[in-house]
């Protein structure tokens, strides 16, 4: 018989494990459930109508269904979000709800299948579906709290590392009290003096690494989340390689936020895992709802405003000798340069190495041309750069070459606003920052508005900006 060889593993392949994304089951319930509330409430509404059943419910239904775990999907019904307020939750759950039935009703109306559909059964439906949809969701977070508050599923928690991100961990997890987390302590053999240790006041720390081992060994931790910062490989390393003696369960939480985060994410690349540092919102489907956003409404507002555009042009040519419009250069996406139009509103156009802002009672601004820069009608060739595909209706407004090269020296992060294509309106111009730019800090401002667009964006915030420009960022004292 021959005797069996021990061979030891290649060192290359010593720690080969691939890390994969953690998917709850929760979510799949959510869904299943959401799925048969919808059928159940349809039919009893159509039971207790009294109205006869045909083939085209069951397609309704049927596409309902789907379309609406679609624009759940959108509107990130299913995420995590049991740490929010009630009402926020059911007012995801209405919109990804409503968006499915707007979308079937237009469907249905242009395909004139409408009229085989009773509009009392389906009124009812829609309304009461609503309602059963939050219920359902609701439903959930009662029966989580439930299991949590029987006390089967606590653990005790330690947080290797007192320093900020560590404090922001036990925040975090303690307004998601269905995790079963009952009891947090911290361990650092730093001292409070050391850099990014939080002092004795702010933390309470139990022990140092030794302290840590021992409770782990003798049972007193169930989970250990290392938030110590990256520099510190070797330790953590050493750290884990001994923690491999006991059975709690460990967790590594990366300091991304020493970052300038822009619209991060992470993804697994066979296994692999990458964190996206700074990337644009725009990818994929995203991109074409953005640009199918800026099209439509686009066409819709040169249509309305073809009118006024007209006069304005008239007036122009009349009060003053030059050109109607004034094309500069800016810097778009990627920071590449393009043309930006506008109505000419100076008896100059400047578009070289230097140029002077508009200021208050500017003896270059035409007497229209005030009326025009105070009521941002100047701006309103720029749906044409829309249509172009060159800007989009929201999005960082776009500077002059000049003043691009001169504060993506001072202001940090300053060209990460061009991961995006620049806007004819912003988060930053209905925030109040319009006008002229005096100093650095100005400009700071405003970037910090630019990226909180980039990195929250949704259409649904894009119609948001929309709607405030119209109300209150037409008129303007700052625009001059």
């Amino acid at each position: 018989m021959a005797e069996y060889v021990y061979k030891k593993p290649d060192e290359r392949f010593r720690s080969s494990g691939l890390i994969r994304p953690y998917y709850s089951k929760v979510p799949a319930l959510e869904r299943l459930f959401d799925g048969l509330s919808i059928c159940v409430m349809f039919w009893l509404v159509v039971e207790l109508s009294g109205t006869s059943w045909n083939f085209h419910y069951g397609w309704f239904l049927l596409a309902t269904v789907l379309l609406y775990n679609f624009f759940a999907e959108f509107h990130e019904v299913y995420h995590d979000w049991r740490d929010e307020p009630m009402y926020k939750e059911a007012a995801r759950v209405s919109m990804a709800w409503f968006s499915a039935i707007g979308a079937l009703i237009i469907f249905a109306f242009i395909t004139k299948t409408s009229e085989e559909f009773s509009r009392w059964v389906i009124t009812t439906w829609m309304l009461t579906s609503a309602s059963g949809l939050i219920i359902s969701h609701q439903s959930f977070r009662l029966a989580t709290r439930y299991l949590i508050n029987t006390g089967e599923n606590t653990r005790n928690v330690a947080i290797l590392g007192g320093n900020e991100l560590g404090q922001r961990l036990v925040g975090a997890l303690t307004a998601m009290p269905w995790l079963g987390y009952r009891s947090f302590r911290f361990y650092d053999d730093r001292s409070a003096q050391e850099s990014r240790r939080l002092s004795d006041k702010d933390i309470k720390v139990a022990g140092g690494y030794e302290t840590l081992y021992r409770h782990a060994r003798d049972g007193k931790i169930d989970v250990i989340y290392i938030t110590l910062p990256l520099c510190a490989e070797k330790r953590v390393e050493a750290l884990i390689e001994q923690l491999a003696d006991t059975t709690v369960s460990v967790y590594f939480v990366p300091d991304f936020f020493v970052f300038n985060l822009v619209h991060s994410h992470w993804k697994s690349i066979q296994g692999i895992p990458a964190v996206s540092i700074h990337e644009t919102p725009f990818r994929q489907l995203d991109g074409l709802f953005k640009r199918l956003e800026d099209i439509v409404l686009s066409v819709i507002i040169l249509l309305i405003c073809s009118v006024p555009m007209m006069l304005i042009a008239i007036g122009i040519k009349l009060t003053s000798p030059g050109p109607v419009f004034f094309k500069q250069r800016r810097y778009g996406i990627h920071g590449q340069t393009i043309g930006v139009w506008k109505f000419r509103t100076m008896h100059v156009c400047e578009d070289g190495k230097n140029i002077v802002q508009a200021t208050r009672n500017d003896p270059r601004v035409t007497r229209i041309g005030k009326f025009l820069r105070s009521t941002s009608l100047d701006e309103l060739p720029q749906f044409f750069n829309v249509l172009q595909g060159t800007m989009s209706i929201v999005g960082p407004r776009p500077h002059a070459v000049a003043h691009n090269e001169l504060y993506r020296k001072l202001v940090r992060g300053y060209m990460l606003r061009h991961k995006v294509k620049p806007g004819i309106t912003g988060l930053a111009q209905i925030s109040g920052c319009r006008g002229e730019i005096h100093d650095e800090q100005m400009m700071q401002i405003r970037i910090h508005y630019d990226l909180e667009y980039i990195r929250h964006w949704s259409v649904m915030f894009d119609f948001k900006i929309i709607l405030l420009t119209i109300i209150k960022g037409m008129f303007s004292e700052q625009a001059y």
